[in-house]
């Protein structure tokens, strides 16, 4: 098979006492790969599995001891052949039985090399995913919308996470000596200066990535096609502060907000700027109204094509086309809608990786997917398309 230049497709996988698999070995060979079987099947394990090759915590944003299968030896591997441009690598991750501390040890290689974080892995291979847990983002809190924007960053910049981790503990560590000692000027001054910087980093990394992707969807909207295009910017006062100011003036700013929002914070017991108060607002283009007012089926049809503008700037930003793993997307879309959906992937270059219940959602696809049958953590059966 073929691919298309900067595609990049998984020829096999193999999960050994991952979550409910004690041994599945699965060799591929489509671009499309559709898991069936019926619910607690283990399909949706699967994808976790290929998630953890991108920078975070995976799809579920689970901690890695529970993803060990139960009765197990209490470590897991996870290990991918990947195919990209006529090469191939092996790529692998999991974790060791936890030693006599109970801490686990994460271990990443790639083609048999250790490698010392998930970060790595992006030089080989991106990854995109929707989840039916995001079917309730657009009026949900703040908060679920921010770790989605995170993850649209760290799809294209692998660095973005741990820049966001650090945020965090400045931040914390700022709230701890305001509670503490809130008299103590030098360590607020430094650790003030340090959550500045960090801070500036990743809001100007959160904002070229949006601005990117509504560029993007702006250039390639079509209002007759059956998910609706969405505008979608920023709002905070730090995002409002990198949208004017250069970063170091950013910065000073932003580090001078801070050292005069002190008594406030303290009272609030947390800090009331940055970029943990950010928001991603989202509109629904063709209406012209905030996504939140939308109806559900709508929603869900903004959301896709989100995320589908969201895989192209990944290949535009990356040079590497994503993989995209949707978790029973198709379950709830009209035959129209359905039907799209497909035509929408099959102009993607990536590997897409989808499941559902019922096979009849995929006969569209017949004799284009690998279909795959989910039972118990096992593949009871397999169809080449």
């Amino acid at each position: 098979m073929t691919d298309p230049e900067g595609a990049q497709r998984l020829t096999r996988l193999i999960a050994r006492d991952f979550r409910n698999h004690a041994d599945l070995d699965l060799e591929l060979e489509s671009r499309f790969v559709a898991l069936v079987g019926e619910n607690g099947a283990g399909k949706t394990n699967l994808l976790e599995a290929i998630s953890l090759f991108s920078p975070g915590r995976g799809l579920r944003r689970a901690d890695l001891a529970i993803m060990a299968r139960e009765g197990g030896p209490g470590g897991f591997a996870v290990s991918a052949t990947l195919a990209r441009d006529g090469d191939a690598h092996r790529l692998g991750t999991g974790i060791e039985p936890p030693g006599y501390d109970g801490r686990v040890a994460r271990v990443c290689r790639i083609d048999g090399g250790n490698v010392p974080s998930p970060i790595a892995f992006a030089e080989f291979l991106r990854v995109v995913w929707l989840t039916p847990d995001l079917d309730g983002l657009f009026r949900g809190a703040a908060g679920d919308r921010r770790r989605f924007l995170d993850r649209l960053v760290l799809a294209v910049d692998a660095g973005h996470g741990a820049r966001v981790s650090a945020m965090e503990r400045a931040l914390r560590s700022r709230n701890r000596i305001l509670e503490e000692r809130p008299n103590d000027g030098q360590w607020l001054d430094a650790v003030e200066r340090e959550a500045a910087e960090l801070g500036v980093a990743v809001a100007l990394a959160r904002r070229e990535t949006v601005e990117r992707l509504d560029r993007l969807i702006a250039e390639t909207r079509d209002d007759a096609q059956p998910f609706p295009w969405a505008s979608v910017r920023l709002e905070g006062e730090l995002d409002d502060l990198v949208a004017v100011w250069p970063a170091v003036e950013a910065e000073d700013r932003f580090r001078l907000a801070l050292a005069r929002g002190r008594h406030r914070d303290r009272a609030a017991g947390r800090t009331l700027i940055g970029p943990q108060t950010t928001d991603l607002t989202v509109r629904h283009g063709p209406k012209d109204v905030p996504a939140a007012t939308a109806s559900t089926g709508e929603q869900k049809a903004l959301l896709i094509g989100l995320v589908l503008a969201h895989a192209r700037l990944v290949q535009a930003m990356s040079g590497i086309a994503p993989l995209i793993l949707l978790d029973e997307v198709a379950a709830h879309l009209d035959p129209r809608r359905r039907t799209g959906l497909f035509d929408a992937l099959e102009a993607l270059p990536g590997q897409v990786w989808m499941t559902g219940a019922d096979p009849a959602m995929f006969y569209e696809l017949a004799g284009r997917a690998d279909v795959v049958r989910i039972a118990d953590g096992r593949v009871v059966a397999s169809e080449t398309g």
